[in-house]
């Protein structure tokens, strides 16, 4: 059992990350700036506030914890922002990764698990994406995880670290118990929208496209429930060390249409989902979903709550209790 610093703990995934360590008897100790994550989320262990651009405060950070690995959250996710403030994505995705590894560097850290992205693929030639699928990333977000894997991969080929890449799907659901929310300011994904709508907290969901070559008309996605997330980098820990590939895609290897996620939450809320019409995104593919192959055999990836039915049930009970 180990101490490892979760950097960006505070936030979604990076929260329900911490509550699982803690119950693989680790002790998981955050580092976050508060900027987007959330101080009452911090609850398995300490709380350090800080930015992964303040590399004085990282290797105060480490020195004081002496941590034995480094789980990466910590980035700036707005695909969308991203586009129309591309330096500040690249200044804190890129340049944070940069000071993150020098500061464990010089605390002689070498196991690093970092939270990448599905964004790396861009719109790929197949819809079931497996790793070995080339990179086209089509927003600035995307780069700065691509940018951001390569330098972990040129770090460990100079020098000694062990490291895992993970890339997430759509994460989405809540912890069964209800008290770790969907909380993003502002609020961008399917799931808790669609919620907020039937509920009438929040205007008519938005539908971009209803002309795709898809079972409906609208887009597909791989959801993937957030407590499986925090599964898999919990065992990334434990494996680290293995002779296995070094990254995996994470999702649970279907795709569901938005009108799919529609028409479950109008099942479990009771309730319709007003909705709204309206264009294509540009770059959005019609489907998407991975090929969790690599993972289920080398992590035992195997998620147990990621049934449509169940993501959105733990996220309904979540918001009727936040």
């Amino acid at each position: 059992m180990a101490t490892i610093l979760v950097i960006g703990g505070a936030g979604y995934i990076g929260s329900h990350t911490c509550r699982a360590l803690a119950a693989s008897g680790h002790t998981p100790v955050v580092y976050d700036n508060l900027c987007r994550g959330h101080a009452d989320f911090v609850r398995w262990g300490p709380l350090v506030i800080g930015d992964v651009l303040d590399r004085a405060a990282l290797e105060k950070t480490f020195a004081q914890h002496r941590p034995s690995a480094v789980i990466h959250f910590a980035a700036l996710a707005y695909v969308g922002e991203s586009v129309s403030d591309p330096l500040s994505y690249y200044k804190t995705n890129v340049a944070g990764m940069v000071n993150v590894l020098e500061a464990m560097s010089a605390a002689a850290i070498d196991k690093l698990v970092f939270s990448s992205s599905c964004a790396i693929y861009g719109i790929p030639d197949s819809v079931r994406i497996a790793e070995a699928a080339t990179p086209r990333p089509i927003s600035p977000y995307g780069r700065s995880k691509l940018m951001c894997e390569q330098i972990i991969r040129d770090t460990a080929a100079a020098r000694k670290l062990r490291f895992v890449i993970l890339r997430y799907f759509n994460a989405a659901g809540a912890d069964p118990s209800g008290d770790l929310p969907e909380r993003h300011e502002p609020e961008t994904h399917l799931v808790p929208l669609a919620l907020d709508a039937a509920m009438g907290k929040a205007p008519p969901l938005r539908v971009f496209g209803t002309d795709y070559a898809t079972r409906d008309g609208t887009c597909e996605r791989d959801f993937i429930h957030v407590c499986d997330l925090a599964a898999a980098h919990v065992e990334a820990i434990s494996r680290i060390d293995d002779d296995m590939p070094r990254a995996f895609n994470l999702g649970a290897g279907q795709a569901h249409s938005v009108l799919d996620v529609v028409g479950c939450v109008e099942r479990i809320v009771g309730k319709q989902v007003p909705l709204i019409h309206a264009a294509r995104r540009p770059g959005d593919p019609p489907s998407l979903f991975a090929d969790p192959a690599s993972a289920k055999r080398y992590l035992g990836f195997r998620p147990k709550y990621s049934r449509l039915e169940t993501i959105v049930e733990t996220a309904w009970r979540s918001r009727r209790t936040s």
